[in-house]
């Protein structure tokens, strides 16, 4: 087995740190018990621990499968074949704009039912987002069309070829079976 090539590692928006110190503030005032642990997240704890995450923040491009980490406590890795991403798409609230922060939203084919977030991805945060979701839709490009490019025996490329080469191995197994029997 050999290993992938890298095409690419994501940089993270420090930003990342004041947003999860914000958002976990605002779930900790918004709930009885939180009121406890205020006065210990402003006064360090909230900075240490959004500065924690967001050094658990990574996402690499391979040439095959996209990558992503995060987690302090429910460590979460995913590793994502190109070919299955079915849909990249950006989220901006207010408070994300505010922060200058972008959220990149993968949908992945499969793993339906019930469990829809096992074939959704979010990553929080990346720096040039655009450029990164271009990139990552280039390389699934690449790999969807190594793999569904056909090259039969007789050379045939185009879906035309193609059609025509299993038609005539159609006909002659037509043939073949239709044939009397000695």
């Amino acid at each position: 087995m050999t290993e992938e090539l890298i095409l690419n590692t994501a940089t993270f928006n420090p930003k990342v740190k004041t947003y999860i110190f914000f958002i976990v503030l605002f779930y900790l005032i918004t709930s009885i018990i939180g009121w406890i642990v205020v006065p210990f997240w402003i006064l360090g704890l909230g900075q240490w621990l959004s500065g924690k995450f967001f050094k658990t923040l990574s996402c690499q491009l391979g040439t095959k499968n996209l990558r992503f980490s995060k987690g302090l406590i429910l460590h979460i890795e995913k590793t994502i074949p190109l070919e299955n991403i079915q849909d990249l798409s950006f989220i901006g609230g207010p408070i994300l704009r505010y922060f200058g922060l972008t959220l990149i939203k993968v949908e992945t084919a499969g793993g339906g039912g019930g469990h829809h977030n096992n074939n959704m991805m979010s990553m929080l945060g990346i720096e040039n987002a655009e450029g990164f979701k271009a990139q990552i839709l280039a390389q699934r490009e690449k790999v969807i069309h190594e793999k569904y490019s056909f090259t039969g025996k007789s050379g045939a490329t185009s879906d035309t070829e193609l059609l025509t080469d299993i038609k005539n191995e159609l006909i002659q197994i037509k043939n073949i079976l239709s044939a009397p029997k000695p």
